[in-house]
């Protein structure tokens, strides 16, 4: 059995490598036999994925680890929790490349690239959520990221290609400070094993190690303020690239967090605090960049910072309650799970709209959905699920994870910050109500511009089955919470290093309502108020200042004009001192001194030691007899 596992999690691993090269080879000479390839690989890969799930629940999970590799060792381990979201990043790879094939039709230009690079992403996914060390983590961390950037150059026009670069660029600078942090750790620490972490906790000298670490994986799972590439990269991404961007690789921070925050950040209430303030931070500016949006996928795409920064704010909670944030913990997770299913939902949903209208602008798409009922009900179900609506599963997982918050507010009831970022969650609940009533009101329920685009390119049988597929567990894990997610939440109580709720959750008390209901009123009246008045005049209107953009007020000047600058100068002066003559003759004077000092330091040496022990000689001899 042990060795079946062991099978299983190398499998895992080497099979989306070894279909990415037979894809990239077939691809030349056959397409067919390309898709083929990448339609069997993901099947076969979620296959594995749930035979090892169910192999977990039996054995409790199980270690493999590889020595002689990149110069160490690469480990990796089968307990709930990576189990279960190597399990879901199966299952999702495995719709989208399914999707993809009617997509790709429409849109086929590089498919060889997609395909290879689709294939070895999923590999590097895989393998951040399997990793038992931070070594391994970190490797696979980066594969998936450079893997990954092709998707977001994918179309090669200027806009994709600058989405591009911010996204590589944010992926390789914070993955340095994590490898900085990493080796900091590393040295005060020794063992990079997440188990270590637990052991570490509390530790003042890996405080710092710990910040750097959880550098790189904030960037990757959208948090503010290294959010800037995710609503530029999604937008310009394939949709069923967007939708595994923002499903999964946000998750593979989130995996970050979870283990560093809960585990070596355990017990620091400082670090919860901060993690709380950027949490409600992303969750808001999120909420706020999704209202003001008029493109499809742009607004999906600030939805998923949202939705990273409620996720935050459970895993933050959980750390300020210590052993008694087990609700918080299981809500962060929930909602984890939910968010995945969600954006598979959508993002293949806006895929389906792009590939029929070409377009993205919602002033374009006005009235689109109007005759189209099996889109109309799956994109129905993924809104309200958004939204938080009752018997829908993103309402379960919003609900633990305010009644964390509520706890906490409770239990620092002297502290009003607490409470005051209660209410800033449920408004921020409110404005996702009233972006997605946005999204669905203008697809599905506004009439048809004159010009609107339209070139009745109905689904495929597969395309729809992939949008019923995808739609099914939102209404399950709405309607029965307890039965599905809270479990599910169980099994990744050891990873969270908190237990989650022995019991039922009052999921559907009059208390819990209300806080849901709460919400959604706030959502219908910014949606009246504010949306069709501020920011719709017969169109939608992008009213968001342009001034605001973090990218291009902070980090690209930062980048391209103060250090390019400060570089240019140096290199200048370096110049003028080369024209001056101190470079061509100076130096070389330098080196020559230097090198008849070194030429002369043996037999200084030597000298010197001759003369130490004959002192040593004279002086163990004593003073002489008169």
């Amino acid at each position: 059995m042990q060795a079946f596992t062991k099978c299983l999690l190398g499998a895992l691993i080497l099979l989306p490598i070894a279909g990415a090269a037979a894809s990239a080879l077939a691809g030349k000479r056959r397409p067919a036999w390309r898709e083929r390839t990448l339609r069997l690989c993901t099947c076969a890969e979620l296959l594995f994925a749930l035979l090892l799930f169910v192999q977990s629940g039996k054995t409790g999970g199980e270690a493999l680890k590889l020595d002689g590799l990149c110069g160490a060792s690469l480990s990796f381990r089968t307990d709930g929790f990576r189990a279960l979201y190597a399990l879901i990043a199966s299952f999702m790879w495995a719709a989208a490349s399914q999707f993809s094939l009617q997509y790709f039709s429409a849109h086929g230009e590089h498919m060889n690239r997609y395909a290879f690079f689709t294939l070895l992403t999923l590999s590097g996914t895989v393998g951040v959520f399997l990793a038992d060390d931070l070594y391994t983590a970190f490797l696979f961390f980066e594969i998936m990221s450079i893997a990954s950037y092709p998707w977001v150059a994918h179309e090669e026009t200027p806009e994709a290609m600058r989405a591009a670069g911010t996204y590589l660029f944010v992926s390789v600078i914070c993955g340095m400070i994590t490898l900085m942090g990493l080796f900091l750790y590393a040295h005060r620490a020794g063992d990079a094993s997440f188990a270590a972490l637990r052991q570490n906790a509390g530790k003042a000298e890996l405080i710092l190690p710990g910040c750097l670490m959880l550098v790189g994986f904030c960037a990757k799972a959208g948090m503010f303020p290294l959010h800037v590439w995710l609503p530029k990269a999604h937008p310009v991404a394939p949709a069923p690239s967007s939708a595994l961007l923002s499903g999964v690789l946000t998750k593979t921070g989130v995996f970050g967090i979870i283990g560093i925050g809960l585990n070596l950040m355990d017990g620091c209430a400082l670090f919860g605090q901060v993690l709380l303030a950027l949490g409600l931070v992303t969750m808001t500016l999120g909420a706020v960049l999704a209202v003001f949006s008029v493109n499809l996928k742009r607004t999906l795409a600030c939805s998923s910072m949202s939705q990273i920064g409620y996720i935050t704010v459970g895993i933050s909670c959980a750390l300020l309650l210590g052993k008694e944030g087990g609700l918080a913990a299981a809500g962060a997770v929930g909602h984890m799970i939910n968010h995945s299913l969600l954006k598979l939902c959508l993002f293949l949903c806006a895929g389906a709209v792009y590939m029929d209208a070409h377009t993205l602008d919602l002033n374009k798409l006005k009235g689109y959905g109007r005759g189209k009922p099996l889109l109309h009900a799956v994109f129905l179900i993924g809104a309200l699920g958004l939204m938080g609506v009752p018997l829908l599963n993103g309402y379960a997982s919003k609900t633990m994870i305010h009644e964390g918050l509520a706890e906490l507010a409770a239990e620092r009831s002297g502290f009003s910050a607490y409470r005051a970022a209660e209410w800033l969650f449920l408004f921020a609940a409110g404005l996702t109500t009233a972006y997605m009533l946005k999204l669905y009101i203008c697809l599905f329920w506004q009439k048809k511009e004159a010009d609107a685009p339209s070139h009745h390119a109905p689904l495929t049988a597969r395309s729809a089955g992939v949008l019923i597929v995808t739609a099914v567990p939102v209404l399950v894990f709405g309607m029965l919470p307890n039965q599905t997610l809270l479990p599910l939440a169980r099994l990744c109580s050891d990873f969270m290093n908190r237990e989650a709720p022995e019991g039922p959750v009052a999921f559907f008390s009059a208390g819990n309502l209300l806080g849901g209901g709460v919400s959604l009123w706030i959502g219908v009246i910014v949606y009246l108020l504010f949306v069709r008045r501020a920011l719709y005049d017969g169109r939608y209107l992008d009213r968001w200042p342009k001034r605001l953009d973090l990218e291009e007020m902070l980090y690209r000047p930062l980048i391209v004009k103060w250090l390019s600058g400060i570089l240019g100068k140096s290199l200048g002066a370096l110049d003028g001192l080369a024209d001056t003559g101190f470079i061509r003759r100076g130096i070389p004077r330098a080196v020559n001194a230097a090198a008849r000092f070194l030429d002369g330091l043996p037999e200084r040496a030597a000298g010197g030691i001759r003369k130490l022990f004959a002192k040593k000689q004279k002086d163990a001899a004593g003073p002489r007899r008169s």
